[in-house]
């Protein structure tokens, strides 16, 4: 485990913190491996049996670092040089994509605790978890569904049902924690003064039942949207993901990033400007 994931227990509660608050908890190469690091130390702590996941600083987590990913020039993880292979790429976000989903296969229940952005790759770990609360004003969604990417767990449909969940991929629009609320995106949204104390209330709640209780009407739930597809719907958007990165669209916004930096070119992305 890196000093990117952070580990710490509470008698039966472990604290899971994503730990790059400079960078708004920006996703590198290495993260996802110590984010299921995390998890299976606390799955493997008999006295653990819920955990808390959160991010340091002022952000959730800001989705894949795109300083790393998509400034710098080809060939990065992510971004082969043409002509691709598909198949190179699916192993590497599918490792991504297992690491996450580590958190969804856990038999210690997670809590997901959102009070600032939520982004791409970040709605990805965030929605893994078994219930999420998040602060009212913090904000969720995957704007590079717009361009340069597909959200390789493919959570969205299962939490949302097929209208509302195509309405956030073919907008890539951020919403706030009373839209998500509403959506029956997330558990429950609260006052940013209010969250904290709501999270560790629920999270002594379920601390209070047995672990083999808690691991088996988690496996229960699970199993349902495990027997509608979600796998098969997994593997799909990963493909569709790499995709994103090496059309024509995706290559001229990685260009663009490598010419003026992300932050500008995904404004231009997300205002349309682009294509």
């Amino acid at each position: 485990m890196t000093d990117e994931v952070l580990y710490e227990t509470d008698g039966r509660i472990a604290h899971v913190t994503l730990n790059r608050p400079d960078r708004f908890n920006a996703i590198t190469e290495s993260m996802p491996g110590a984010l299921a690091a995390a998890i299976d130390r606390a799955e493997a702590d008999d006295e653990v049996r819920v955990i808390v996941l959160e991010g340091a600083g002022e952000a959730f987590c800001s989705g894949y670092d795109l300083e790393l990913f998509a400034e710098r020039p080809r060939p990065v993880p992510g971004s082969q040089e043409m002509p691709w292979d598909p198949m190179a790429d699916y192993r590497l976000m599918k490792g991504f994509t297992e690491n996450y989903m580590r958190i969804w296969h856990s038999h210690t229940p997670v809590i997901c605790k959102i009070d600032g952005p939520a982004v791409a790759g970040g709605s990805d770990i965030a929605l893994c978890a078994d219930v999420v609360l998040m602060s009212e004003d913090a904000t969720i969604g995957y704007p590079p569904a717009r361009v340069w990417g597909c959200p390789t767990t493919m959570l969205w449909v299962y939490r949302l049902g097929p209208g509302d969940a195509k309405r956030m991929l073919l907008t890539g629009d951020l919403i706030d924690g009373i839209e998500a609320e509403r959506m029956g995106l997330i558990h429950r949204a609260y006052p940013d003064d209010e969250l904290d104390d709501a999270v560790a209330a629920l999270a002594k709640r379920v601390a209070g039942i047995p672990a083999n209780q808690l691991m088996m009407q988690k496996l229960a739930v699970n199993t349902a949207y495990e027997n509608m597809g979600l796998e098969t719907s997994q593997t799909l958007a990963t493909i569709f993901d790499g995709m994103a990165r090496h059309t024509p669209e995706g290559i001229a916004f990685k260009d663009r990033c490598e010419e003026v930096g992300f932050e500008q070119a995904v404004r231009e992305r997300d205002r349309g400007d682009l294509f």
